[in-house]
């Protein structure tokens, strides 16, 4: 029976722009030394693989793995790792298996006695958590927020009432093209003085990362948010 091979978890640039300015010289010799990658997209993938200076794209193996995987499915995506082959787990952007189905995956691995290797790289959301100067040991992750308004609202509450009593700095994301919504939201629901952090195409030459009261953010101009990346962020005044 072949050794299994190795899971390694490669982050990918949050930027285009910048390119692999974020990344360490050993990511990119391991990926080039891969045969086998499961992927959120497989353009998306091709691009990184590219950028990484991968030597035959077209002889890369992609395995799919997206919101549409069926969970039973998932742990066939670990055969070529169960028959020695090392395999690189890739997120659209940043860090695979944060705010990104690749946790199964990782799940998965441990179950079955699998090395998981984690490479160093850029993630939207701890940058976000350094960057706002909120409590940094004790807060929470919490994706996406529900979609409609009714639950959106009730939920915004939850976690600035958790933020206010328990010290736990709450962070989500939203839809790109939800974002200015969600800010109004945000704006309307949320105590004047109840901080909100706003991090907003991080490591790009249009990076925006500010926190400010509410009552502030109402009387300052706010950042363009639509249609781009954005990690926002809740924490007691």
């Amino acid at each position: 029976m072949n050794k299994p091979g190795k899971l390694f978890l490669i982050p990918v640039p949050i930027s285009e722009e910048n390119g692999l300015l974020h990344l360490p010289e050993y990511n990119l010799q391991q990926v080039r030394l891969l045969t086998h990658f499961i992927v959120e997209d497989e353009r998306a993938a091709r691009r990184a693989l590219k950028l990484f200076g991968y030597p035959t794209i077209s002889a890369a193996e992609l395995l799919l793995l997206n919101e549409h995987t069926k969970k039973e499915t998932i742990s066939e995506l670990l055969a070529p790792l169960l028959n020695g082959h090392n395999v690189g787990l890739m997120s659209d952007a940043g860090c695979p298996g944060i705010a990104d189905p690749g946790a199964d995956v990782v799940k998965q691995a441990h179950k079955k006695g699998i090395e998981v290797i984690p490479l160093v790289g850029p993630s939207s959301v701890v940058l976000s958590v350094m960057a706002s100067g909120f409590n940094s040991q004790n807060f929470a992750f919490v994706g996406y927020l529900p979609i409609e308004k009714p639950q959106k609202i009730k939920r915004i509450k939850e976690l600035e009432q958790l933020a206010l009593k328990t010290k736990q700095a709450q962070f989500f994301i939203e839809t790109p093209y939800r974002n200015e919504q969600m800010l109004e939201m945000l704006f309307s629901v949320l105590s004047p003085q109840t901080l909100v952090f706003i991090g907003k195409d991080l490591l790009s030459n249009q990076q925006f990362l500010k926190s400010a009261t509410v009552a502030n953010w109402k009387n300052s101009a706010k950042p363009e948010v639509n249609k781009i990346p954005v990690v926002f962020g809740i924490y007691g005044g």
